[in-house]
């Protein structure tokens, strides 16, 4: 999946049926009973199975095991499937620039764009059955978005270049082998990569310094690399330790060598954000979409996403074993948080840019 813009940048309440013109007469119907809460399950599932198909951005095959999800739906409920790769900022530009116009019907973009889109006015609110068992940090209070999978930092070692893997930040500072951060600049991996560190210091959201101040002093002494920690790299012995989502971790692991890669989530601390389903105010297809998320948020579609690396956001559901055998222990998350606040997060970043070249970047050696 594209995701460029990864992690970066449903009661359902009072909804102007005047923002959803252009839809089809059912979806005029959908829209309305929806702002008024009338619909159930049943009807949603009735009403999809009638619409027959749905369209998504940001959700293809290789991404998440969407590709389980897709023939699920299609298997269960007789709903064609397409989807539109493409980053989260190209997902709601299109949901803003194709207006009645909708090609897609839900999309699913990092955790910093949700509340976007609910604030440009571009969702259709659904609350799924499984609700109330989805943390509160995790979803909108309304519906307009809630994130279905999350991914924490993590390190990822070739043991064959570093024979004492570390388990925490304080390892990877008294270590002598190169840790690959990826470029900052770009990427928002590798900015949570930065964040991580400053939660293990002692820093937060705002205030990013201590993670800054920890890879200024490995750039110094000549051990950090900030090129994209990808799987050829990994394949052919060029990175010692890189820092990376799990999900990708465990993924880059599995496709290479299960035995010769060690996985961990940092013991002091860590980052977890995830992606949320965005549905289109003006979907096509709204009951469809709609039916989309309450199965993403069913056990069955939360099991796929485990099988696809990414964490289920339910806490409460219970994964058959091939499922669970994809995922990091439990424990291992102790210490692993989410962004507390999201608009300070925003702002952050932008200072991260300023000072990344000016006190990481020029001791790169």
């Amino acid at each position: 999946m594209r995701k460029s813009s990864m992690l970066k940048m449903a009661t359902v309440g009072m909804i102007s049926v005047s923002l959803f013109t252009g839809c089809s007469s059912q979806g005029k119907d959908t829209t309305k009973n929806v702002a008024n809460n009338k619909l159930s399950i049943e009807d949603i599932t009735k009403n999809a199975k009638k619409e027959g198909e749905v369209n998504s951005v940001g959700m293809p095959d290789s991404w998440a095991n969407w590709k389980g999800t897709w023939q699920d739906i299609q298997t269960k409920y007789s709903i064609k499937h397409t989807d539109t790769d493409m980053s989260s900022a190209e997902e709601l530009a299109k949901f803003e620039s194709e207006k009645e116009n909708a090609t897609a019907d839900i999309g699913d973009v990092g955790a910093a764009f949700g509340p976007l889109a609910k604030e440009k006015g571009l969702t259709l609110p659904y609350k799924t059955t499984h609700w109330n068992d989805i943390p509160s940090w995790a979803k909108d209070k309304d519906g307009n978005w809630v994130i279905g999978y999350t991914g924490s930092i993590a390190f990822i070692t070739d043991k064959n270049n570093v024979k004492n893997p570390p388990k925490s930040w304080k390892d990877i500072e008294n270590g002598n082998y190169k840790v690959t951060i990826g470029d900052v600049l770009k990427s928002s991996q590798a900015q949570f990569g930065v964040l991580a560190a400053a939660y293990a210091k002692g820093g937060d959201e705002k205030n990013i310094q201590p993670g800054v101040d920890f890879f200024a002093k490995l750039a110094k002494q000549g051990r950090l690399r900030t090129t994209d920690p990808k799987v050829t790299g990994l394949e052919k012995g060029e990175v010692d330790v890189a820092i990376v989502w799990d999900f990708n971790a465990l993924g880059y692991r599995d496709q290479i060598d299960k035995n010769r890669f060690d996985v961990v989530i940092p013991q002091e601390a860590s980052v977890v954000s995830g992606y949320c389903t965005v549905i289109n105010k003006n979907a096509k297809h709204p009951n469809a979409a709609m039916l989309t998320r309450e199965y993403i948020l069913s056990d069955a579609g939360q099991a796929n996403l485990a099988r696809g690396y990414a964490r289920p956001i339910r806490q409460d559901v219970k994964l058959p074993a091939d499922a669970k055998a994809k995922l990091l222990p439990n424990e291992m998350y102790k210490n692993a948080k989410p962004v507390a606040d999201m608009k300070a997060w925003d702002q952050t970043t932008q200072q991260l840019l300023q000072e990344w070249p000016e006190k990481v970047l020029i001791n790169v050696k």
